[in-house]
């Protein structure tokens, strides 16, 4: 259940194995998988994400099985090229990733599954995305119970994963929920789960995309804390300065970012 860390796209982002990787390539891995009916697992990280791996190392070496993480915020993305030379000239950022991936699958006859928020949220989201994508199948959907697992879980969500015919999840719980979630059940289930963050919100039209210079130039932050300051404001105005800091002091080689040996042990508990 391990990725290799030190060959192909993965680069060391403060000890966090990051995939200089651009939307077409990410899309193409995560179809391949797909079609091939392999376990493969991905996430979107932005700065928050990063730093989660920083803080928790188990996290962080669970992180570093994961078989595709995207630069989903552009601190990410400057990142990879300041460090390794990347030249990346654009994130690949988390909700914008579902949409190239959902195009593929509508495309491909690929059915989707659909894991994480709330009923109401999936009710949104589902006929949406499907005028969006006439092609698209949608074998089957399942709010987050908001809740630790409970023994023979996993085995449960994955028979019905599994039974509805599905061959991509696409995993909205939240960071860090749902990169747990992910490293969790991937020995269940032979397709790609996709931890996809705020993807069910932007696109069930729950949460209103920022301008897109403001996306350009990396102040996504600001329009969410806007939107949500009592929830957000410990995770920007707080973590932010201290990835900076982190980067500069590995660019600096101040510190080395050891990376975290990527984990294959099963997990006690997650989220579901």
């Amino acid at each position: 259940m391990t990725t290799t860390p030190t060959t192909g796209s993965k680069r060391n982002v403060l000890g966090v194995f990051v995939d200089a990787t651009d939307y077409a390539d990410a899309t193409e891995r995560i179809i391949r998988a797909a079609t091939d009916g392999r376990p493969f697992a991905v996430t979107a990280l932005a700065v928050h994400g990063v730093m989660e791996g920083v803080a928790d190392a188990r996290l962080g070496a669970q992180l570093n099985s994961f078989d595709l993480i995207t630069p989903d915020g552009q601190p990410v993305r400057w990142a990879l090229n300041l460090l390794h030379g990347a030249a990346l000239r654009d994130r690949v950022y988390g909700p914008e990733l579902t949409l190239r991936v959902l195009a593929r699958a509508a495309e491909d006859g690929l059915p989707v599954y659909l894991y994480g928020s709330t009923q109401p949220t999936l009710d949104r989201l589902i006929p949406a995305l499907i005028a969006k994508f006439p092609g698209l199948k949608i074998a089957g959907s399942e709010p987050s119970k908001f809740r630790g697992v409970e023994p023979g879980e996993p085995e449960q969500i994955a028979a019905r994963i599994a039974g509805s015919g599905a061959r991509i999840v696409l995993v909205g719980l939240g960071c860090p929920r749902q990169e747990k979630f992910t490293y969790a059940m991937r020995p269940f289930l032979d397709m790609p789960l996709l931890a996809v963050g705020a993807a069910f919100d932007y696109h069930a039209g729950g949460l209103r995309k920022p301008p897109a210079w403001m996306q350009r130039y990396a102040l996504e932050w600001l329009w969410r804390l806007g939107l949500e300051p009592k929830r957000l404001w410990r995770r920007y105005l707080i973590l932010n300065p201290k990835y900076l800091a982190r980067l500069g002091a590995q660019k600096t080689r101040l510190w080395r970012a050891t990376p975290a040996t990527p984990a294959t042990e099963s997990p006690a508990t997650f989220a579901v």
